[in-house]
């Protein structure tokens, strides 16, 4: 198994047995924390450990960080080691479906803090339910293996003074990973501003997906490349309301082989915590 980008649910079945292997459930509904819980009470795939968007995946105690402010590197460590992941293990998360919420955050936190061999579930539990595989109600106890080394890889994470130090730069560097209307200003349910960072160029994370599933890779990357416009993919910063459908769009990218984008942790939910920072509105 070297799984660093998407795994197939085929593909994920025949290794379950595997020592090395270890799953995270990383289902969110934001307009219903518990029902992630819930739902994996009931069935999840076996040998899954449950990680919370709100409690594992963020710390909600940062005040103005926006809605998802990231965990600390030391606590996120902890956790890893207490759901028995090392760095030898190779990962899969999965969520509910296309890994938007919130699988593709664990990837990227596991990311962060140097993890080579960690993948998401590609349609997550729809397509391992599609495909008639295995589940259990029935919760595993892992062996501690200790806080997980290292630290999140600062320098892959955009703070909002460098997204507002970019703001005279020409168009093509931010990407924001919304849905049109949200990005646009025209139906905001979520946030209590409407709008986008001037500049920013609407990339939505669903327009690489196909029936839950990342496109084919030849497909996503020409995709992908026409956004960029001929840019080079390390100049990228990516995106969304709170730093979690970015991920996806990172995810996307890299499973591409467009490596390089880095992700504004804060995104808009953080943006409009000062009301002197400049909204745009409409496309």
């Amino acid at each position: 198994m070297n799984w660093t980008t998407v795994v197939s649910a085929r593909e994920l079945a025949g290794a379950l047995e595997r020592s090395d292997l270890r799953l995270l459930d990383a289902r969110a509904v934001l307009s219903e924390p518990a029902a992630g819980i819930r739902g994996y009470a009931e069935a999840h795939l076996p040998g899954a450990q449950f990680a919370d968007l709100n409690q594992d995946l963020s710390d909600l105690n940062r005040a103005g960080c926006g809605r998802h402010p990231l965990p600390e590197a030391e606590v996120f460590a902890r956790k890893l080691g207490a759901w028995g992941i090392a760095p030898q293990h190779q990962v899969v998360v999965y969520d509910a479906g296309d890994g938007s919420m919130a699988a593709a955050r664990a990837w990227w936190l596991l990311k962060l803090l140097g993890h080579a061999r960690v993948a998401v579930l590609d349609g997550g539990l729809a397509a391992w339910r599609a495909a008639g595989l295995p589940e259990t109600a029935e919760t595993p106890v892992p062996e501690d293996m200790g806080a997980y080394p290292g630290s999140f890889e600062a320098s892959r994470i955009v703070g909002t003074d460098e997204v507002q130090a970019r703001l005279t730069e020409s168009p093509g560097w931010l990407f924001d990973a919304r849905a049109p209307e949200r990005y646009s200003g025209e139906n905001e349910h979520i946030d209590p501003v409407a709008g986008h960072v001037p500049g920013a160029i609407n990339l939505p994370y669903a327009r690489n997906l196909r029936d839950g599933r990342l496109l084919p890779v030849e497909e996503l990357r020409a995709s992908l490349s026409a956004a960029l416009a001929g840019g080079d993919p390390d100049r990228a910063v990516l995106m969304c309301g709170s730093g979690v459908t970015a991920c996806h769009l990172l995810l996307a990218f890299e499973h591409a082989g467009l490596s390089g984008p880095r992700v504004y942790a804060g995104s808009w939910s953080e943006w409009i915590g000062d009301p002197q920072r400049p909204v745009a509105r409409g496309n």
